[in-house]
């Protein structure tokens, strides 16, 4: 730990915090408070669109934050006036989040770019010498994240990634994996993850790029194509953007940049079932996709087109786990986890928890310290929280880069299938596909000349 760093270490105090709403046993929460503000760390933000600055607003509390690099420049402009007047001093402001790796007063950086910077990022930062908090998914690959987990350990830096229904969303999937590890349905026998689907674009036609927009740089290690929108506007969440496009919000549709729904609320749903049948530190046997829908026509495993999204719209697909359980993960139905069982089953999501198994509590509660147990102590505030925690305990948080890894892979896995249409068949230890040799070179990708990682 640089001398920095321990003078920035903070003091927690514990509490006991009544039960959230939608929880039915009581936890004990972990809240923090501080000496003095030169105890506070200092953190930047990288990637401030949405969610980098939704994760960086819950973190004002907790942290001073120093600089943010973003390459659209109206993006960064109003993100360093709104940090000015939620902590009365502006940050810096970089496009090249290099700039930010080479200062010493930052102890770490919070990583919301598009998926397909995150690995290139996280690895320089932890080099750099910063922990590190990272949105999900960590990876556009699956070699990607084994890179990760090398730095992790040859660093020794803190790395939270942002699956944050680990700690947020009113502890009901605390609850729902302490249901499980409880016995309260028995042996589990399947999961259903049911993530929603996604709808096919039109036809994007090429256009200018923004202005204030480094186009190439957002590209970055990914392919150099044009950029393409359409005028119609996104509204609420994403909003300022267009509808179509493939950049910025819309770059979740493009496997060049993200893996569709499967990543994006696979990463959280996934991540949540795994956890609870105790499936952190394996992976499946065999990754079949039932039936799904790709919007563009495919040729070995690559969309023959590049002016349409091309991230899978619909999808059933079924993975068996370890212990004979069965994982369905869905386009079909409710958002959130049917979890079933030899004596019962119950659904969870961010609205709701419910089923008998649910019901029962109220005449059978869960044993006392249930929830702590299955997060491993006293529960944290949220996300960014935990992520302090660690950083003073220098001890792994709670989303952390090995568990979130083994139940990406599964998603990652899940695209493959359906991009090269057939099967795949999955050797945890290995970690890597059994007999396909064509399926084996998407586990990795090319980075982009110019925009290698910087080892």
């Amino acid at each position: 730990m640089t001398l920095h760093q321990q003078t920035t270490r903070r003091q927690f105090l514990q509490g006991t915090a009544a039960a959230t709403a939608g929880l039915l046993v009581p936890f004990a929460s972990r809240s923090f408070a501080f000496q003095s503000p030169n105890e506070r760390p200092v953190f930047a933000t990288i990637g401030l669109r949405n969610q980098g600055w939704g994760i960086t607003n819950k973190s004002f509390k907790f942290a001073d934050f120093a600089a943010f690099a973003d390459v659209d420049a109206n993006v960064l402009g109003e993100n360093l006036e709104k940090a000015a007047q939620r902590q009365g001093k502006k940050p810096d402001g970089y496009k090249d989040y290099r700039k930010i790796l080479d200062r010493d007063d930052i102890d770490a950086v919070m990583i919301a770019t598009p998926d397909h910077w995150h690995t290139k990022i996280a690895v320089e930062a932890m080099l750099a010498g910063k922990d590190v908090y990272c949105e999900k998914p960590l990876t556009l690959t699956i070699d990607e994240g084994k890179l990760i987990e090398e730095t992790v350990d040859k660093t020794g830096r803190v790395f939270q990634v942002g699956t944050m229904q680990r700690t947020e969303s009113g502890q009901r999937f605390l609850q729902a994996v302490a249901l499980i590890k409880n016995g309260r349905i028995g042996k589990v026998k399947k999961v259903t993850c049911g993530i929603n689907g996604m709808q096919a674009s039109p036809v994007i036609p090429e256009v200018k790029t923004p202005e204030g927009l480094d186009y190439d740089f957002w590209l970055g290690p990914a392919p150099k194509v044009a950029y393409r929108a359409l005028p119609e506007m996104r509204e609420g969440y994403g909003g300022g953007v267009p509808l179509y496009s493939n950049c910025h919000y819309s770059f979740r549709n493009w496997h060049e940049y993200s893996g569709g729904k499967l990543t994006d609320w696979g990463a959280h749903h996934v991540d949540i079932a795994c956890w609870a049948i105790g499936a952190s530190d394996t992976g499946p046997s065999r990754v079949t996709p039932l039936d799904y829908t790709l919007p563009v026509e495919y040729k070995e495993g690559y969309p023959v087109v590049d002016d349409q999204y091309n991230a899978a719209t619909q999808f059933n697909i079924q993975v068996d786990m370890p212990n004979d359980i069965e994982m369905i993960i869905t386009s079909e139905g409710d958002n959130g986890i049917l979890f079933e069982g030899t004596e019962g089953r119950f659904f969870v999501n961010r609205g709701k928890i419910t089923g008998k198994p649910v019901e029962d509590l109220e005449s059978n509660p869960l044993p006392g310290g249930a929830i702590e147990e299955v997060y491993g102590g006293p529960v944290s505030e949220n996300h960014t929280a935990n992520f302090i925690d660690a950083m003073n305990s220098r001890k792994q948080p709670i989303s952390d880069v090995w568990s979130h890894n083994r139940m990406l892979e599964i998603c990652h896995l899940s695209n493959i299938a359906m991009r090269l249409g057939r099967a795949v068949n999955w050797d945890p230890a290995k970690r890597e596909i059994v007999g396909d040799s064509q399926a084996n070179t998407f586990l990795s990708r090319e980075y982009r000349k110019g925009f290698e990682i910087d080892m």
